[in-house]
């Protein structure tokens, strides 16, 4: 399934013959984080999406309310069906996550795709940095980290990051490696002690699975796109649809089209 075309991957989830973590899936192809809301809401979480733009940097959101396809994300799209599972949540609140969201689409909705860390992955991988979630057959571990989102009037709530394992001096090379994809979270923003960001235990992710770490590594940690799942439970819109964390919109838009020219190498 690695090796798949991003189109062959979002049929299989249609169909439900795909039901796993889409880490990995459709290598050199761009995977985003899900978020709709009723467009009452679409103006405001814009808002906090670019204010915040380490955990929330935005790839596309819907034309119109009611959209439930975006050309430019990809050929015979559909935000409904297309990734493998969806959470539901009511003023804030998760009650349920699904395989579709046929039975709940409205009319209003907006839908806001972001960058995913998986994406960096690839760039990673490229230079001989193992990725431990990837060579483990894992999803990568997110924590509830103490940093502060910078709040748009319901829309507020503090940092989720993700975090990988590495050999020091692997972590070093990601800094400038990360630093040439900002539309999928940069550069790391912390290595090191987990404590400083206000992660007490870092064998219990929030989200994720636990990884393996060896002696001498150190702990690199990225902003997630998770994070706007905190602003939605501290906003408590009538309802909001998200990815269920790991489980992503597998687009046509190639990983190397997000580098960014000129950026520290």
């Amino acid at each position: 399934m690695q090796q798949e075309s991003p189109i062959t991957v979002r049929k299989h989830i249609r169909k439900g013959k795909l039901k796993q973590s889409t880490s990995g899936l459709a290598p050199g192809y761009v995977q985003c984080n899900l978020v709709i809301l009723p467009k009452k809401y679409a103006d405001d979480f814009s808002k906090f999406c670019q204010l915040n733009p380490k955990s929330c940097p935005l790839i596309a959101t819907s034309e119109n309310a009611g959209d439930f396809a975006i050309e430019k994300l990809g050929f015979d799209l559909d935000l409904r069906t297309d990734i493998p599972l969806y959470r539901i949540y009511e003023h804030g609140e998760l009650i349920m996550e699904t395989r579709n969201i046929l039975d709940i689409w409205q009319d209003d909705f907006v839908a806001f795709l972001l960058g995913c860390s998986f994406s960096f992955e690839e760039a990673l991988l490229a230079e001989g940095i193992e990725i431990r979630n990837i060579s483990e057959g894992k999803n990568v571990p997110m924590y509830k980290t103490n940093i502060n989102n910078v709040p748009v009037n319901q829309f507020s709530g503090n940092m989720v990051v993700s975090m990988r394992p590495m050999k020091p001096e692997d972590a070093i090379k990601t800094v400038g490696i990360c630093s040439q994809f900002p539309k999928v979270h940069g550069a790391p923003i912390h290595i090191g002690d987990p404590n400083f960001l206000g992660i007490s235990n870092i064998e219990k992710p929030d989200f994720g699975d636990a990884v393996t770490i060896k002696e001498g590594e150190v702990l690199v940690f990225w902003a997630c796109g998770v994070t706007p799942q905190l602003a939605i439970k501290n906003a408590k819109p009538s309802i909001c649809v998200t990815h269920s964390p790991g489980y992503m919109l597998v687009t046509d838009i190639k990983n190397s089209q997000l580098r960014v020219a000129g950026a520290r190498k």
